[in-house]
């Protein structure tokens, strides 16, 4: 079964990655960049609706998860430096990039 990611839990993934948020006029969504050193890694949009439990299941994709692990990362489980880590490994990141602490 898939796992559903929620508005709830899609701004908890954008507060934890430090994303930075675009709203537009006129859009029923805003639009959440991350950029890691200067770079941008994802883009994904949160939409402003009060359904709560209305899907964004488009959202792992985006910041390169899988829905578990986007779920897990939402939850708390998972850690920024667990997704840093992940994105050095999919070679999203470069390797050499920052350091983890």
């Amino acid at each position: 079964m898939a796992r559903i990611i929620t508005k709830e839990l899609a701004i908890k993934i954008a507060e934890k990655l430090g994303a930075q948020k675009v709203s537009k006029k006129g859009r029923p969504h805003d639009d959440y960049l991350v950029f890691y050193e200067g770079m941008l890694i994802a883009k994904f949009g949160i939409r402003r609706g009060s359904e709560k439990d209305k899907g964004h299941d488009f959202i792992p994709p985006a910041i390169h998860l899988s829905s578990n692990e986007a779920k897990l990362f939402a939850q708390c489980s998972l850690s920024y430096e667990f997704w840093v880590e992940k994105m050095k490994e999919k070679g999203i990141i470069p390797p050499e990039s920052g350091t983890t602490e």
